[in-house]
């Protein structure tokens, strides 16, 4: 028998932590899996990913069914039962959740409902509802992730002033909602409550939507959500908000400034690792004065027996990131040679239309001096996205000028989210502008726009005319 109960103890069950332990145990592993919530699944199941998707499903169908008005076909307007809608959202939870609690039984992952904090190099200790609980482990994968970034300033005791999980709960549809923070988060849950019935306004500090973004790709949104909401704010901060019996107000500064009353404000300004909360010191594992842990290719803390991915390792904070890193650590905790080398990482706001990007972005290439070529192809040329009345949005590939390899992408438009992941594939595999151009797309679809961007690039396209 082992000196220490476990041969592997995973510290949170997100998209990285379960994936952790399950390949762990597929790979003979004695795990156990700590997690805070009643449910397997972290935040992005919980709170965060999935219940945001299936509510951004509602809005999107709402949408479209008012949209076919100018078609002929009228629908009126939407009843909208709350609890019944808050009950689908939990339904599709609830189906995550059981089935990852089913996977862990099969692999006899021991789940431990509770907080965990280290006591020491190889010991954690557990608070549960039943008091404390204390484990010793051969090796550990930290996977505690991220929380919410709070606004000092802000009334938080005040039920009507909102992080992202509070308005996943869906208590009410405001008439009147503030969104502080125009990036990711902010506007798929701005995109949420419009089409639920809320007059929407969005503030941004910065001077544009989706900071770090390419921002042509982002004008489409812009100029859609523009006509939809009451007001969008940039370069504007809320200085204090004020707790009235019928109101929150707001008190603006900036390019747009005074105050205003709103039913519920949404903050939605980022989020913050939670390395600081675990007690890692006390293992020895170094932390950022930020609450990110370092780690190198293998996900090695400078403990060497001690692991951390996800959100708490640093950007981009993405379940997709986490997972591919919690199968690293789990191989490498097994003796396997496994490395986290990806060369991109894609990215998604499930806006309305849906931008996504992956690689270089324009921006970057022009502050590093790259010698790049654009392929751009508009979706007002596209055969299906006419069909579907949505043509504001393109597909924008950035090639090596010297090699022709595609080094970037960024679609804005419908259903970006999954186009973006050819993009991604044929950056991986070192693919050309040929590579792209010569592989037969399927007509009509949206994916069409791929191999015309290259094509644009190439200066072979027949579905543009562009003068010489």
């Amino acid at each position: 028998m082992s000196e220490f109960d476990y041969d592997l103890l995973v510290l949170g069950a997100g998209p990285g932590g379960y994936t952790a332990a399950f390949r762990a145990a597929d790979l003979g592993q004695r795990v156990a899996l700590i997690e805070r919530y009643a449910t397997l699944g972290g935040v992005c199941l919980n709170v965060g990913c999935i219940p945001s998707k299936a509510l951004l499903h509602t809005a999107r169908v709402i949408e479209e069914a008012s949209a076919l008005e100018q078609h002929g076909v009228s629908f009126g307007e939407p009843f909208i039962d709350i609890d019944k809608l808050r009950g689908f959202k939990d339904k599709v939870v609830g189906k995550l959740t059981t089935g990852l609690a089913g996977m862990a039984r099969q692999r006899k992952v021991e789940i431990i409902q509770g907080s965990g904090s280290f006591a020491g190099p190889h010991e954690v200790v557990v608070e549960t509802d039943g008091g404390q609980q204390q484990l010793t482990f051969k090796n550990a994968i930290i996977a505690v992730g991220s929380q919410s970034l709070e606004l000092g300033s802000m009334p938080w005791g005040d039920p009507r002033l909102m992080d992202s999980t509070d308005a996943l709960e869906l208590e009410e549809i405001p008439d009147r909602l503030l969104v502080i923070g125009g990036g990711i988060i902010g506007l798929e849950m701005a995109g949420i409550y419009r089409a639920l019935g809320s007059e929407v306004t969005v503030v941004e500090l910065t001077p544009g939507l989706m900071p770090g973004t390419d921002p042509d790709l982002v004008k489409p949104l812009q100029r859609r959500i523009k006509k939809q909401y009451q007001a969008i704010h940039l370069g504007t901060r809320v200085t204090q908000v004020d707790v009235a019996d019928d109101s929150l107000v707001a008190h603006f500064d900036g390019k747009h400034s005074g105050k205003e009353k709103f039913d519920r404000i949404l903050v939605a300004v980022g989020r913050t690792p939670n390395g600081g909360k675990i007690n890692a010191h006390a293992a020895g594992v170094e932390v950022t004065s930020r609450g990110f842990i370092p780690t190198d290719n293998q996900m090695r803390t400078n403990v060497p027996h001690i692991f951390a991915i996800g959100d708490v390792v640093g950007q981009p904070m993405l379940a997709h990131k986490a997972t591919h890193e919690g199968k690293v650590a789990a191989e490498v905790c097994a003796g396997e040679k496994s490395a986290f080398d990806a060369r991109v990482i894609p990215s998604v706001a499930f806006t309305d239309p849906e931008i996504a990007w992956v690689g270089v972005t324009e921006t970057e290439a022009r502050e590093e001096g790259l010698k790049y070529g654009i392929g751009k192809f508009p979706l007002a040329a596209n055969g299906r996205a006419i069909g579907i009345d949505r043509t504001e949005g393109f597909t924008k590939l950035l090639f090596d000028q010297q090699t022709n390899r595609i080094i970037g992408a960024g679609i804005t438009g419908p259903n970006a989210g999954d186009l973006i992941a050819e993009c991604a594939l044929a950056i991986e595999m070192g693919a050309e502008a040929g590579d792209l151009s010569l592989t037969i797309h399927p007509h009509p679809t949206l994916s069409e726009s791929i191999a015309m961007a290259a094509e644009v690039f190439e200066g072979t396209v027949t579905d543009l005319y562009i003068p010489n």
